[in-house]
């Protein structure tokens, strides 16, 4: 086997783009559960309202990148304001239930011809991304060391992607330092007892889905900046993976949802390399690359069952803050 192949390609996921928007929906997954206790099942509708936003804006409006991110912001902070209103009163499965129903309408939506002409139906958005690669002020070359190595609009990607994760993680340990954030928490500890000393208890976790919200949907953007935007990227597996990077860095932490999407992505690449090998080497010959890739992502839901079976607190978490593991 390609071993030198199988390490920098591993290597190299830890600095995709696919692995800093995980980081930022998994730190926007953190204000929601980690944070706030709701168990939200519909990550990928978050993601998918920001992607959508910022390609039709650019695309479709001639609107400048900067814009085009702004109107995929908002878009999903009035998701969240309308998915919150019938839904926050709800607890436990009954919210995971609406949420995750909630953001397969918002895929469908998308995935539907009747909107074709904007959203491109099946085929997705492509072609955006002049205006970004405009504002890029690093000089055209190609930049880096071993597997880290890209052009001028790699690194331009990487570094917006990078500075993002840094505003949003001071953002939320600021937030969840302040009167604000303790208030926050004693909702996920016990919200009854919240609501008797006279907080509006509604309020608050409307504002904590906005807020989380917002992040993820900037995960969602990142995603599509170097790419495009296809529906099928945001299906419930998507909420699946973003859920098993949070557990597995620490739900009720700011960085463990960071530590938690590096090494997700790059196990997630080792074993995507690792097995394709084992199958072209004749060490496992009925592994085809269908079933190499279908293989891993079963070995990734083994490793979110232990997870949560025997560290439900994660890498970088207390347990005690846990209120799914009392």
């Amino acid at each position: 086997m390609n071993w030198g192949q199988i390490v920098e390609q591993s290597l190299a996921s830890l600095l995709s783009p696919a692995t800093l928007a995980y980081a930022l929906a998994a730190l926007g997954l953190a204000m929601h559960f980690g944070f706030a206790g709701l168990l939200n099942m519909g990550v990928a509708g978050f993601m998918a309202l920001g992607a959508y936003g910022y390609a039709i804006s650019v695309l479709t409006f001639g609107l400048p990148w900067w814009t085009g991110a702004l109107v995929g912001l908002i878009a999903a902070a009035l998701y969240a304001l309308l998915l919150g209103v019938p839904t926050l009163r709800l607890r436990g499965d009954y919210l995971a239930i609406a949420t995750i129903a909630a953001a397969e309408i918002v895929r469908l939506l998308f995935l539907t011809t009747a909107f074709d002409d904007v959203t491109g139906s099946a085929d997705g958005l492509s072609g955006f991304h002049s205006s970004f690669r405009a504002a890029n002020p690093i000089p055209p070359g190609t930049y880096g060391l071993g597997p880290w190595t890209y052009n001028e609009n790699g690194w331009w990607v990487r570094i917006v992607g990078i500075l993002t994760i840094a505003v949003a993680a001071i953002l939320v340990l600021l937030l969840t330092r302040s009167p604000w954030g303790r208030v926050l928490k004693g909702i996920r500890e016990d919200e009854d007892a919240v609501r008797a000393l006279g907080k509006n208890v509604f309020a608050y976790k409307m504002q904590a889905l906005v807020v989380g919200g917002v992040i993820t949907a900037a995960g969602g953007i990142l995603w599509v900046m170097p790419s495009a935007v296809n529906p099928n990227s945001f299906m419930t597996s998507t909420t699946f993976f973003i859920w098993t990077a949070l557990l597995l860095g620490g739900a009720a932490t700011v960085f463990g949802p960071l530590l938690g999407a590096l090494i997700f992505w790059f196990v997630r690449a080792f074993l995507g390399v690792f097995l394709t090998e084992l199958g072209r080497a004749g060490v496992l010959p009925f592994l085809s690359n269908a079933e190499a890739a279908a293989l891993r992502d079963v070995l990734i839901g083994v490793a979110l069952v232990l997870i949560v079976v025997f560290r439900p607190q994660g890498i970088l978490g207390d347990k005690k803050e846990l209120t799914f593991a009392q």
